[in-house]
């Protein structure tokens, strides 16, 4: 007997359909940059292009466009990753190095907001602010520096998110834009003051990944 005659082919399965809710965050991924460059214009047809699929099926995902559009605006908003990003900020960093990092996310989250803001109009943004978890996370970080600040962390929180988003807004900034280390300079000495956590000399700000090690 051949060696062919032993040769068993193996069954063959089908593709399994994709899960509905995998779709459906498919779908909202590809939507996102669209949403971005043509705001709430943008029709189901760029959509079934940017996401690989049919028209139809956006429709059996989510029932309209507009449903879909919503479902992107939370997904884009959704403040999670960034908290998960703040929560990766290792407290053993100098003050400064976590300032800066702090500073950084925060500035990028509003820069982000405003990005889609044209999109949300005038009607309030869909993701609830929870600002408590927020400052919890920011107080963490600051513990090692707990005694040396001049609010406590939850209040040091909620400045920093105040400067954050009067320096990501670009009425406010128009030509004098401020650097993350201007903004970590302020933040640590004011406009006159000194602090040990600050060198002496301006230091080009360290890159996100690094201080957020």
């Amino acid at each position: 007997m051949n060696d062919d005659a032993l040769t068993v082919d193996a069954p063959r399965t089908r593709a399994q359909p994709m899960a509905a809710d995998h779709r459906k965050a498919m779908i909202v991924d590809a939507v996102i940059p669209l949403l971005l460059e043509h705001g709430r214009g943008v029709t189901s047809r760029q959509i079934a292009e940017a996401a690989g699929i049919a028209e139809g099926t956006i429709f059996r995902a989510f029932g309209d466009k507009e449903a879909l559009v919503q479902a992107a605006i939370e997904k884009y908003l959704d403040p999670e990753p960034l908290r998960e990003a703040l929560r990766s900020i290792d407290p053993a960093l100098p003050l400064e190095h976590k300032v800066r990092a702090i500073l950084y996310l925060l500035r990028e989250r509003f820069h982000s907001v405003m990005r889609i803001m044209h999109v949300i109009g005038a009607e309030r943004p869909p993701v609830p602010q929870e600002r408590g978890e927020f400052a919890r996370i920011i107080a963490h970080i600051l513990e090692p520096e707990v005694q040396e600040l001049n609010w406590p962390p939850e209040r040091v929180a909620h400045l920093l998110r105040l400067i954050s988003f009067s320096s990501a807004f670009p009425a406010l900034n128009d030509g004098i834009e401020f650097s993350i280390d201007d903004l970590a300079r302020m933040t640590l000495v004011g406009i006159a003051g000194t602090s040990p956590h600050v060198a002496s000399t301006p230091t080009p700000s360290p890159h996100p990944e690094a201080s957020c090690s």
